[in-house]
């Protein structure tokens, strides 16, 4: 796969690499390790930030309409936020290419 432009993905690093660069994990799309992605049903959502307080990731942010969603070049498909949606607004869905 091309490397991103400007950007270091997970694959391009060798094995074994080490890690010399505090602060680096933000240069690391590891979206692509998905097999599920979380989808928001909005008319469901109440905007309560539980997705955003348990996702283990920290790839949930909250857009200006107050709704939180998942940054997919980090969300790693685990459906911790589906799992704690008290609404039942984020299902998990197969990733598609």
């Amino acid at each position: 796969m091309p490397k991103e432009t400007g950007k270091t993905r997970w694959q391009d690093l060798p094995i074994g690499f080490m890690i010399t660069d505090a602060g680096n994990a933000a240069e690391y799309h590891t979206g692509t390790w998905r097999s599920q992605q979380p989808v928001r049903n909005n008319d469901r959502c109440f905007r309560c930030g539980m997705c955003y307080l348990f996702c283990p990731e920290g790839c949930i942010h909250r857009g200006p309409d107050g709704y939180f969603f998942a940054d997919l070049r980090y969300c790693k498909g685990c459906g911790i936020c589906a799992q704690e949606c008290w609404s039942d607004t984020i299902n998990m869905v197969e990733e598609t290419e």
